[in-house]
């Protein structure tokens, strides 16, 4: 997975009666001392915080203990996949600390939505419809038909797509998969196609999916996987005072990942078809969760499939990972048309996440907190920012009104009110807030001196952090930490106290997002970058790439500085795929168009493009290229050379919490 990210980057009825939550009062310390990975136990201030939400969860109403489990059919007992290496890529077993009793050091909803999420095996949705949850981030639905089965969101590996397709045919019966729905373009929802689709099976997807799956992490793929192990926790141990799962779901399978080309393509609300005597109605619902999504409708079986527009959880309108901000209003507009369009007709409402809504009346309020969640969030940001506030005052103004604040859908177990308002705030001003001093402010690493020189230097920069930690503003302990962190970056009494801090605001974070990001930084402090372990295949996704998506990418890895001066022009002609493609270099500009060659050019390369991908991959290199019948060169080879050697390697590993 983390080889692929960096060649992508270079280039029937609801129960009736509600029970109180089953979150106990009472919160486990744990154990006094640091634990095995360096972690601390939860402060006083923490654990206090921690106890006061436990109190509150534990008298609203809820039967998510009973739905959660509902239906269920069987499971692995002992769930353990493997990729084909041998390495363990998801095992059950990590998550059974959630069985306890709740820790000190987790909030209390995200621990209650953490456990929910550890239920896993086959589970009957309503007669005809089945789900395999807890087998990856997502899950993998089933709809029966009359000679097989159609699969929607076959996971997010074929390692964990295999092990599902086996308990589901091990304890329905075997039969084929008669067609492929891939409701959205996020890699948890089709990565995993290649184990259950075959050449011929139909592929069904919404418009644009293709070009949405690969483009987003093509061209800041390396930033954005950097940054999405801090959102998902990649190094932290699954324990009470690490990761304890994504608020999606725990974290998504890292193994072999594939991708389909859509036979039949949604791209408008009404559409339907009927295959294998299912029969389905469409809503056609882009940039809302995702650039390309949809939702399908099963009339014959009064059942929706929300995919990912609604969950059961507060999803993000940014997410921390890095990707362009989500349109709130056509979120909250789409929920509305489904709502419209096939709420009276909904008896269960079955997801891409999360376990299913039975119940016509539950389906609806359901659908109305999830339209209202997002709606809000947009307006009041504006009224806020109408007020004079800036993005800042407006998080932490923000409050969710009365009608939302316990409902736990909407909670934000992976986004959160906070950096949601910020989203909308970004989407219509943009970065700057319009106060004169950040138009223009000094480098992180400059104001950390300055502001560190101010206040009497590091050592008391660190003992005015220790003081806020010791009385619990860790926030306050954080910001003064950072600066000193920044200012004097091996000074081991700096990154100590901003590791204690980042600790104890994870431990407190309601968002599995920010719990695991805060616990990176605090285990970053501590123990380095952790080198990245380039090993897993994507090479069905990186064959699915278009080459001007890899000549743009190159692009933004020119050294311009290096490439002043140096005009040139290069053809690149792709010979098994009938593909030319003119590169240009101009005032440290490189320019890319799919054209005929030029005659001009410093040099042409003829090359296919499989022998591309393993030079992007570094499964080839300039010995292969020598007497190879898949790439040969005309022209200036010197100048060809230098054009490569101006192209910056990215670093994978580049530092978050130091300089």
């Amino acid at each position: 997975m983390r080889r692929m990210m960096a060649v992508l980057a270079l280039l029937g009825l609801a129960l009736s009666a509600c029970g109180r939550d089953e979150t106990p009062i009472g919160l486990a310390a744990g154990a006094a001392g640091p634990d095995a990975a360096g972690f601390n136990p939860a402060s006083p201030s923490a654990a206090a915080s921690n106890a006061r939400h436990a109190a509150r969860i534990h008298g609203l109403p809820s039967n998510d203990d009973a739905l959660v489990t509902r239906g269920f059919v069987g499971r692995d007992e002992n769930l353990a996949i493997r990729d084909a290496e041998g390495a363990i890529i998801w095992r059950a077993a990590d998550y059974h600390f959630l069985s306890e009793a709740p820790a000190a050091s987790v909030h209390p909803g995200l621990w209650r939505q953490a456990r929910l999420n550890t239920h896993h095996g086959l589970f009957e949705v309503v007669p005809g419809i089945y789900q395999v949850r807890g087998y990856d981030l997502a899950n993998m639905s089933v709809i029966e038909g009359e000679t097989g089965r159609i699969i929607i969101d076959p996971l997010t590996s074929v390692e964990t797509a295999q092990a599902a397709m086996e308990l589901v045919n091990r304890e329905l019966g075997e039969r084929p998969v008669s067609a492929v729905i891939l409701t959205h373009s996020h890699i948890d929802h089709f990565g995993g196609v290649g184990a259950v689709a075959g050449p011929d099976t139909p592929v069904i997807a919404p418009a644009g999916f293709l070009d949405a799956s690969v483009s987003e992490n093509v061209m800041a793929g390396i930033v954005m996987g950097r940054r999405a192990g801090y959102m998902y926790g990649t190094q932290l141990p699954r324990s009470p005072r690490g990761h304890v799962g994504s608020g999606l779901g725990k974290h998504p399978a890292l193994g072999t990942h594939t991708i389909a080309r859509p036979t039949h393509v949604i791209d408008a609300t009404g559409q339907t078809l009927e295959i294998d005597g299912v029969r389905m109605e469409f809503q056609y619902a882009p940039d809302t969760e995702a650039p390309a999504e949809l939702t399908v409708f099963f009339p014959d079986l009064q059942a929706w499939c929300g995919a990912e527009l609604v969950s059961r959880t507060m999803h993000n309108l940014y997410t921390l990972r890095g990707a362009q901000v989500r349109d709130a209003l056509a979120w909250s507009a789409a929920i509305d048309d489904a709502r419209r369009r096939f709420g009276p007709r909904t008896q269960v409402i079955f997801n891409s996440h999360h376990w299913p809504v039975w119940g016509q009346d539950e389906a609806a309020d359901f659908l109305i907190a999830q339209r209202d969640v997002y709606k809000f969030i947009h307006d009041q940001t504006l009224r806020l920012a109408a007020q004079g506030l800036g993005p800042d005052e407006i998080a932490e103004t923000i409050a969710l009104p009365a009608g939302l604040e316990d409902v736990f859908a909407v909670q934000g177990y992976y986004g959160t009110l906070k950096h949601n308002a910020r989203a909308v705030y970004q989407r219509y001003f943009g970065w700057y807030d319009a106060v004169p001093a950040h138009l223009d402010p000094l480098p992180r690493t400059v104001a950390a001196q300055r502001y560190v020189e101010a206040m009497g230097g590091v050592d008391a920069v660190v003992g005015m952090a220790l003081e806020a930690h010791g009385q619990g503003d860790d926030r306050w302990a954080a910001e003064l930490a950072q600066h000193a962190v920044f200012a004097a970056p091996d000074d081991a009494a700096a990154r100590d106290i901003l590791a204690r801090a980042y600790e104890q605001l994870g431990y407190v974070a309601e968002s599995a997002p920010w719990r695991d990001v805060y616990l990176t930084g605090a285990h970053e402090l501590r123990n380095g970058v952790a080198a990245l372990d380039a090993t897993a295949a994507g090479s069905a996704i990186l064959s699915e790439i278009p080459l001007d998506m890899f000549f743009a990418a190159m692009a933004t890895r020119l050294d311009s500085a290096r490439a002043e001066g140096r005009d040139r022009s290069f053809n690149f002609i792709f010979s098994d795929v009938g593909e030319t493609h003119v590169v240009s270099l101009s005032n440290g500009v490189m320019h890319h168009r799919q054209a005929p060659s030029v005659d001009d050019a410093d040099a042409t390369v003829t090359l296919t493009r499989s022998f591309w991908l393993r030079l992007l991959q570094q499964e080839a290199g300039l010995v292969d290229m020598i007497g190879s019948e898949d790439f040969a060169i005309e022209g200036d080879r010197l100048a060809l050379l230098g054009f490569f050697a101006m192209l910056e390697q990215p670093q994978a590993g580049f530092p978050i919490v130091t300089p």
